[in-house]
């Protein structure tokens, strides 16, 4: 499943975040959904949309299946999706979101994505 396959997998799968996704996509980019890079940068905009849950204490409950599916990606899918979710998804996570909204969906994180956020920010969230 290439990288575009796998951005519509979640879409449909996940409809309510995708949606916010879409949103933030929009924001930042505008109604570039055509360019070769789109589902990309869809997972920043993914990213951005959990961080926005996270500033509102959404249970992190609501998104575990997301995780799941995004760190089992990760280690059975081809590069350009590993590098959606490795540098699009997990170097975003958790941007401006204050430590004590942090803990709960760091503890949530699957292992692997942790090593990816802290092997890029050489730090944890908390």
């Amino acid at each position: 499943m290439n990288r575009d396959e796998f951005c519509q997998k979640i879409k449909r799968e996940f409809p309510a975040i995708s949606a916010q996704a879409d949103k933030q996509y929009n924001r930042q980019w505008g109604d570039f959904t055509d360019t070769e890079y789109y589902s990309y940068s869809w997972f920043e905009a993914l990213a951005n949309a959990l961080n926005e849950e996270m500033q509102k204490e959404t249970a992190p409950e609501k998104f575990v299946e997301l995780l799941q599916i995004l760190s089992t990606a990760y280690e059975t899918h081809e590069e350009e999706v590993r590098q959606a979710i490795d540098v699009a998804f997990v170097e975003n996570l958790f941007w401006k979101v204050p430590e004590i909204n942090c803990k709960s969906y760091w503890e949530a994180l699957p292992k692997n994505l942790k090593e990816l956020y802290e092997g890029f920010h050489h730090r944890t969230p908390l």
